[in-house]
């Protein structure tokens, strides 16, 4: 984020109403993730309950749509990516800090239920890729929650358990898993070291989760 001094800031709090209003709008043109969340925090009806289950239900649609029209490993991993982005684009509107890490483990554990055999049908080779995805955003997953409270923590732990088995009782993850460095036990288990953000940027350090 950009440092502005403070005379600065009180120079533009000092700007008429008028004058002001237009920087705004000619921000928000150049910032649709601020048009976006001020456009919910404003007026939006919805709660960030109701919202964050509007994207569980897509989740659920699209993935659905997804497996019944599955084409390659390749265009699998587009599809994840989009439906990321789609996660992302809530987080940024609502400050859904809950809903980035539910909403991500759903993400992974519908994909991973409803594609094992997709998967385990690639070779090694046109799966590795996407299997590193997956790898890549559990490591998030788990930074994520040690960041939150503990209350919180313990609410991930049943999801947690299910996404370390969907892994373990995949072969093509599992070999990405040990490749990259991801101890599954950290998740069937539901313990994460509380190093894991330095674990993930030592594995990146030397090459690894690309």
């Amino acid at each position: 984020m950009p440092f502005y001094p403070k005379e600065f800031k009180e120079a533009i709090s000092q700007l008429p109403s008028k004058e002001k209003d237009k920087l705004i709008f000619r921000l928000l043109k150049k910032d649709l993730a601020l048009a976006n969340r001020l456009l919910f925090e404003l007026l939006s009806t919805n709660t960030v309950d109701e919202e964050r289950q509007k994207i569980e239900n897509r989740i659920k649609l699209r993935v659905q749509q997804i497996t019944h029209t599955f084409y390659s490993v390749g265009d699998l991993n587009i599809d994840v990516r989009y439906l990321s982005g789609e996660i992302s684009e809530h987080v940024q509107k609502t400050k859904d800090k809950f809903g980035e890490v539910s909403l991500n483990i759903l993400l992974l554990k519908e994909v991973l239920q409803s594609n094992n055999d997709n998967i385990l049908s690639a070779t090694p080779e046109n799966a590795r890729k996407f299997c590193v995805v997956v790898i890549a955003r559990v490591f998030k997953i788990l930074i994520l929650i040690n960041k939150m409270h503990m209350d919180y923590k313990l609410d991930f732990n049943p999801n947690l358990k299910k996404m370390g088995k969907l892994i373990s009782d995949n072969n093509h993850l599992m070999d990405a898993a040990i490749k990259n460095g991801l101890d599954v036990n950290w998740l069937l288990q539901c313990e994460i070291p509380d190093n894991i953000e330095t674990i993930h940027k030592e594995i990146r350090r030397l090459g690894f989760l690309k």
